[in-house]
C-alpha cells in the first residue's frame, strides 16, 4: 500500500503539471516526445515515467523539476513500478484517442469488470464512440494484462467489406500470439481449441472491434484463464453468456459540450447547444464539427449552426456539411479515397489514384486530415473511419470505380517494376502493361524497395482482387504475375499466389496477348509446381511452351523446358530432366546468360540426382563467374549445386563452407525461404562432420522459417533430405523423427507426391 500512495503522489504532481501547461493529452505528447498512451499511463499513476519526461514536464509547465526528484526516486524504486514499464510481448492497440472526454461511469464499469468477468461488449449506434472508450479503456489495462494487447478489427459493419469470418479471425489472432503458419490448423473448431489452449496460460487484453454479430465472436472468446476481452459492436450481444454489456448513448449534454469545446480549441461566441443539437451528441459528428470550427477562426457558434440547419439531426448530416466546406478538389480526393480496396494509403498511391502530381496530393490528404475526413495514423499512412468511409463511397456512387482502381492498380504494378530493378530477382521478367504511368514514384534503394514491398503487400493483394472483380484485365494480369515474381522465395505464401494466378487466368486470356497469355500460364505452372502440385503443373507448362513457340519466343520455350525438366526431377526422373534440359539449351541464344545460368544449374542437379558429383561440379563450376556478373542471387543458385556436388564427392567440409556462404547471401538480399534451403544444406553437412548439435539447430532453423513463411512443400522436401543425412550418419531414430513429420505435413497439407518418399524412409528405419 505504501508503494501505491507514493506513486499516487507522484501521479498526482504530474497531473497538476499537465494541467498549469493547458494543453491537450495529444498536444503535450508531441511537445515533449512522449506517446499519449504513455502520458495517460502516467498521469494514472500505472507506470513511472523517465526522470527525463519529469525535467519535460516541469519544462512545459514552467515549473523546477528539483522539486520532484525525491518523490520519483521512491516511486520509482517501489516494485510495482519496475513491473509497470516492462515491454509487453505483442501491443497492436490503437493509438488513444485525442481529448477523451466524459464516458465516467461507463470508463469505471470497464476499468473494474476484469475483477469480476473476462469478457465486456460495448455496443451501441455508429459514431457514438465505443471504439473510442474500448481503445482508451484498453490502454489503462495494460499494465495488468502483460502477456499482450491485441486488437483485430472484424468489419462487421465495413462499407464494401465482408466481416472477417471467424477462421481468419482467428488465424489472425494465432499469428498475433507468435504461432507460425505451419502449426495453425484448418478448421475453425480446431483453431477455437488452439487459441482458447494459448490463452489459458497467458494475461493478455483482446479488443474485437466493429463486430457484426454474436456468432462472429463467439468462437473468438477465451476459456480458463486470467485474459480479458472487449467487444464493440452496434449490435447488443444477447446471445453470449458471461458477458457483461456495456451500452453506450449518445454523450450527456455536459460532456458532449466539453468534447466539443477541447476539440474546437476553446469556447466561441454562441449557442453551443444548438451546434451539439445538429450533431445529435454524438462524439463522431461533434468532432468533426468542431475541426470545421477550430480551422475557421473567423467563425461564431452561430456561423457554424447556420451551416448546420438545414439538415436532420444524424452523422451523415454532419459528414455532409463538412463536405459542402471542401473546394471541387478535396471533395474528388475525399470520394475517391472511399473506394481504396485496402486498408490505407499513402501519398503516392493517393496521386495515382487522383490522376494527379504528387505535390496537389499530398495537400490534399492534409486538408482532409484536418477536417478529421481522414487519419493518419502513421506518418505517411492515410485511412478512412468507416461511416466515413461509407459517405466517400455515397459521393462516389454515381461514376464507375474502374479508371480509378485501374490508375491505383498500375500504380502499384510501376512500383513493383521500379523495384525489380534494384533487387534481385530470381525469375526472368514478366511481360505487362502499364496504362496509366503513376504521377510519382518513390525512389528506392535496395532495402528501401523492399521495405515498401513489405508495407504495401496488403494493399497490392486487396487491388489485384478488385481488380480482377472489376474486369480491369491488363492491370489485374500484371498484380497477378508480379506477386509472383516478388513472393518467389521472398515472402513465401506461393499458395496464395497460385490461387491469384488461377483468378487472373480468364483476364488474361480476355485481352488477346499471346505472350502475356504464355508467360501467364508459365508462372502458373511454375507456382503449382513450387506448392507440391506437379502433376497440375504440366498442363500449364505445356501450353505455354506451345504459346511461346507459336510466337517464336525461343527464351520463353527454354524456360517452359527448364521447368518441366524441373518436373522430372520431382519425380526422380533425371535422364528426362537431361533430355528436356539440353533441348533447352539449344534454344538460348548465347546473350542469354540469365537463362543460361537457370538451365546450367538445373542440370547440375539433375546431374547429382544421377549420382554424378564430380560431372555436376564441372557444369555448373563453370557458370559461377557468369553468375557473379548477374547478381548475388544466381551466385547463391550455383553456389547450392556446388555444395551439395561436394557433399557427393565426400568433402563436408567444403559443402559447409559453400552452404554458409548461401545463407549470407540470402540474408543480406532478404530472400528467407531460400535461406532456409541453404540452411537445409547446412545441417546436412553438418550431419556429415559429426557436428550433430550444431545440425540439429541449423536444421530447425530452416524449418522455423519455412513455417513463419507458409511453406509446408518446401518443409516437407527439407525433412526429407534431413532424414536422409541422418540415417547415411547411423541416427536412425533422428531419421525416423523426420520422416514421421515429413508424411504428417504432406498428407495434411495437400503434398501428396512426396508421401511415397516419406512412407518409404519410414519402412527403412522401422
Amino acid at each position: 500500500m505504501k508503494a501505491d500512495r507514493l506513486r499516487d503522489d507522484l501521479a498526482g504532481q504530474l497531473r497538476q503539471l499537465r494541467d498549469l501547461t493547458g494543453r491537450s493529452l495529444r498536444d503535450l505528447a508531441r511537445e515533449i516526445h512522449v506517446s499519449s498512451s504513455s502520458l495517460s499511463r502516467y498521469f494514472s499513476g500505472q507506470a513511472v515515467p523517465p526522470w527525463s519526461t519529469v525535467v519535460a514536464l516541469c519544462k512545459a509547465a514552467g515549473r523546477d523539476p528539483r522539486q520532484l526528484h525525491e518523490v520519483w526516486g521512491r516511486a520509482k524504486d517501489t516494485p510495482h513500478a519496475s513491473a509497470a514499464v516492462t515491454p509487453s510481448v505483442r501491443n497492436d492497440l490503437p493509438h488513444d484517442v485525442t481529448a477523451f472526454t466524459g464516458r465516467g461511469q461507463e470508463l469505471a464499469a470497464l476499468l473494474d469488470a476484469p475483477r469480476n468477468t473476462t469478457m465486456v461488449a460495448i455496443d451501441g449506434m455508429g459514431g457514438v464512440g465505443k471504439t473510442a472508450l474500448a481503445v482508451h479503456g484498453a490502454h489503462l489495462l495494460t499494465a495488468d494484462f502483460p502477456s499482450a494487447q491485441l486488437h483485430l478489427d472484424l468489419h462487421g459493419f465495413t462499407p464494401g467489406r465482408e466481416p472477417v469470418d471467424p477462421s481468419e479471425a482467428l488465424r489472425v489472432l494465432l499469428a498475433a500470439l507468435g504461432l507460425p503458419p505451419g502449426r495453425i490448423p484448418d478448421g475453425v473448431a480446431e483453431r477455437a481449441a488452439l487459441w482458447r489452449s494459448e490463452l489459458a496460460t497467458r494475461r493478455a487484453i483482446v479488443l474485437l472491434d466493429n463486430a457484426a454479430d454474436a456468432d462472429q465472436v463467439r468462437d473468438l472468446l477465451p476459456g480458463a484463464g486470467r485474459s480479458f476481452f472487449v467487444i464493440t459492436s452496434r449490435r447488443r450481444m444477447v446471445e453470449l453468456d458471461g458477458v457483461q454489456p456495456i451500452s453506450l448513448d449518445v454523450l450527456p449534454a455536459r460532456e458532449a459540450a466539453d468534447l466539443f469545446l477541447t476539440s474546437a480549441g476553446g469556447d466561441r461566441p454562441g449557442d453551443v447547444g444548438e451546434v451539439l443539437r445538429r450533431c445529435g451528441n454524438l462524439p463522431l459528428a461533434i468532432r468533426v464539427a468542431a475541426a470545421r470550427l477550430r480551422h475557421r477562426p473567423a467563425w461564431t457558434l452561430d456561423t457554424l449552426v447556420e451551416r448546420l440547419r438545414e439538415g436532420e439531426l444524424a452523422v451523415s448530416d454532419v459528414f455532409e456539411m463538412s463536405l459542402r466546406q471542401l473546394d471541387s478538389a478535396q471533395r474528388r480526393m475525399f470520394g475517391l479515397l472511399g473506394l481504396v480496396p485496402g486498408e490505407d494509403i499513402d501519398a503516392y498511391g493517393a496521386a495515382a489514384l487522383a490522376g494527379i502530381p504528387l505535390a496537389n496530393a499530398r495537400s490534399l490528404l492534409e486538408d482532409l486530415v484536418d477536417v478529421h475526413l481522414l487519419q493518419e495514423p502513421a506518418a505517411g499512412r492515410y485511412r478512412m473511419h468507416d461511416l466515413l468511409r461509407q459517405s466517400a463511397r455515397a459521393e462516389e456512387s454515381a461514376a464507375d470505380p474502374g479508371p480509378a482502381m485501374a490508375r491505383l492498380g498500375d500504380y502499384y504494378l510501376g512500383g513493383m517494376l521500379a523495384a525489380a530493378e534494384v533487387i534481385e530477382l530470381v525469375v526472368v521478367p514478366v511481360r505487362v502493361i502499364v496504362s496509366h504511368h503513376a504521377p510519382a514514384l518513390p525512389g528506392f534503394s535496395h532495402d528501401g524497395a523492399l521495405d515498401w514491398l513489405d508495407a504495401e503487400w496488403g494493399n497490392i493483394v486487396a487491388t489485384f482482387r478488385l481488380t480482377v472483380e472489376l474486369r480491369i484485365d491488363a492491370t489485374a494480369v500484371g498484380l497477378g504475375q508480379f506477386a509472383f515474381v516478388i513472393s518467389l522465395g521472398r515472402r513465401g505464401g506461393m499458395a496464395q499466389v497460385c490461387d491469384g494466378l488461377a483468378a487472373s487466368l480468364p483476364a488474361a486470356e480476355a485481352l488477346g496477348e499471346r505472350r502475356m497469355l504464355a508467360s501467364h500460364r508459365y508462372l502458373l505452372g511454375a507456382a503449382l509446381l513450387r506448392v507440391g502440385r506437379p502433376a497440375d503443373a504440366v498442363p500449364e507448362l505445356e501450353t505455354a511452351r506451345v504459346l511461346m513457340a507459336s510466337e517464336g519466343d525461343v527464351v520463353g520455350q527454354a524456360l517452359a523446358l527448364e521447368q518441366l525438366a524441373e518436373v522430372r526431377l520431382y519425380a526422380d526422373d533425371a535422364e528426362g530432366a537431361l533430355e528436356l534440359l539440353r533441348r533447352a539449351t539449344g534454344l538460348v541464344p548465347p546473350r542469354q546468360a540469365v537463362v543460361r545460368v537457370y538451365i546450367g544449374v538445373r542440370l547440375g542437379r539433375a546431374l547429382l540426382l544421377l549420382g554424378e558429383p564430380a560431372e555436376a561440379h564441372e557444369a555448373v563450376s563453370g557458370l559461377l563467374g557468369t553468375a557473379r556478373g548477374l547478381d548475388r542471387q544466381k551466385e547463391r543458385m550455383c553456389l547450392d549445386v556446388l555444395g551439395r556436388a561436394a557433399l557427393g564427392l565426400g568433402d563436408a567440409r567444403t559443402a559447409l563452407d559453400l552452404a554458409e556462404r548461401a545463407v549470407a547471401i540470402n540474408r543480406e538480399t532478404r530472400y528467407p525461404v531460400f535461406e532456409a534451403i541453404s540452411r537445409t544444406d547446412a545441417a546436412v553437412a553438418l550431419r556429415h562432420l559429426g557436428a550433430v548439435d550444431e545440425a540439429t539447430t541449423a536444421h530447425a532453423e530452416a524449418l522455423l522459417i519455412l513455417e513463419e513463411a507458409g511453406e509446408p512443400h518446401r518443409m516437407v522436401r527439407s525433412l526429407l533430405l534431413y532424414a536422409e543425412a541422418c540415417l547415411v550418419t547411423g541416427d536412425r531414430e533422428a531419421a525416423a523423427r523426420r520422416f514421421r513429420v515429413a508424411l504428417e505435413i504432406a498428407t495434411t497439407q495437400g503434398v501428396t507426391y512426396l508421401e511415397p518418399a516419406a512412407r518409404a524412409g519410414l519402412a527403412r528405419v522401422s
